[in-house]
């Protein structure tokens, strides 16, 4: 998992840039968000009841959640900056 497709489908989401949202549902590597993603995308696009968007917002956005809390508990591959 990458914690940057994250911040970004959050950014893109609040931003309401949809055609970076669909981008990043085409690069991610994580199946589930790509998923969540093109839910919402599709009832964006296409669904006339408002509460259906509201729904498939808010799916998507307990997942970024929820994706983000599980990457603060693992610890980092890759160190974020050195001291040597």
């Amino acid at each position: 998992m990458n914690k940057v497709d994250y911040d970004r489908a959050l950014y893109y989401t609040h931003r309401s840039e949809w055609d970076n949202l669909l981008i990043l549902m085409v690069r991610t590597q994580d199946q589930f968000l790509s998923k969540k993603i093109e839910q919402f995308l599709h009832a964006y696009n296409f669904e006339h009841d408002y509460s259906v968007i509201e729904k498939k917002l808010y799916s998507l956005l307990r997942y970024i959640d929820h994706a983000n809390e599980l990457m603060e508990h693992e610890p980092c591959e890759i160190p974020m900056f050195s001291l040597s």
